[in-house]
């Protein structure tokens, strides 16, 4: 996967999901040899859709010896053989690439300022502006959960998640700020985006009132395979 707006995952080694004795730790089968192994999971996510026992997942080695597992598990891959990246980390490095590459259209008069942007006791991905002094702040969320073609946030309950839809409302409303939330779904095989009611509906509420209140709210997708990770195109929103 050759492109300024994709990463690369190296080299990956197939095996078996079998189980996951907590939310960062799988156990799985590699296709290879058989030997089952411990990889590390880094999506906090529930993933109770995805990391099903007998799915099959993508690994990647590691050699650097601090780390208890050797193995992470970089991709999953969903009914319909739809690749799923479980990187979450990935997201702000693909939302960076494709702020500086103006591949967010609805943000291409914002300039890249700063990641990590902390105001008052909150830090925000990211802090944009506009010529003339104008702010945003941008939040980030990394979506895996499509359900008959719909994207879904969250896949558990996120209190750190809506008190940030919280302050950034507060900051819009101050006008210190504005603000926008993006939603980038690790997959292809979304062809709209809403908050998953059923899931946490007071996520779901926070979302709307953001939006009412003026935070903009976009979702973008990924076009993955198991070399790597792109940035896709962007999807309807339905709140």
């Amino acid at each position: 996967m050759q492109s300024n707006l994709s990463l690369e995952f190296g080299p990956l080694v197939r095996a078996v999901f079998l189980e996951r004795p907590n939310r960062f730790l799988a156990i799985c089968q590699l296709e290879c040899s058989s030997e089952t192994v411990e990889a590390h999971v880094a999506d906090p996510g529930r993933l109770k859709e995805l990391l099903v026992p007998g799915a099959v997942v993508y690994l990647r080695s590691s050699d650097n010896p601090t780390r208890r597992t050797k193995w992470s598990v970089i991709l999953v891959e969903a009914p319909g053989a739809v690749l799923v990246s479980l990187q979450s980390a990935l997201v702000n490095q693909l939302t960076d690439m494709a702020l500086r590459n103006k591949a967010v259209a609805e943000l291409e008069d914002w300039e890249l300022v700063n990641r990590e942007y902390t105001v008052g006791k909150s830090r925000f991905d990211f802090l944009l502006r506009k010529s003339r002094g104008k702010q945003m702040l941008l939040e980030v969320k990394s979506c895996t959960l499509v359900q008959d073609g719909m994207a879904m946030f969250p896949d558990a309950v996120t209190t750190r998640g809506r008190r940030h839809l919280q302050e950034l409302t507060h900051l819009q409303a101050s006008g210190a700020y504005g603000g926008t939330v993006l939603f980038v779904v690790q997959r292809s095989d979304a062809r709209a985006f809403k908050p998953a009611e059923h899931i946490d509906p007071q996520f779901a509420e926070a979302l709307r009132q953001a939006h009412q209140g003026g935070i903009g709210v976009l979702v973008y997708d990924c076009k993955v395979d198991v070399h790597g990770i792109a940035w896709g195109q962007r999807l309807p929103v339905d709140l």
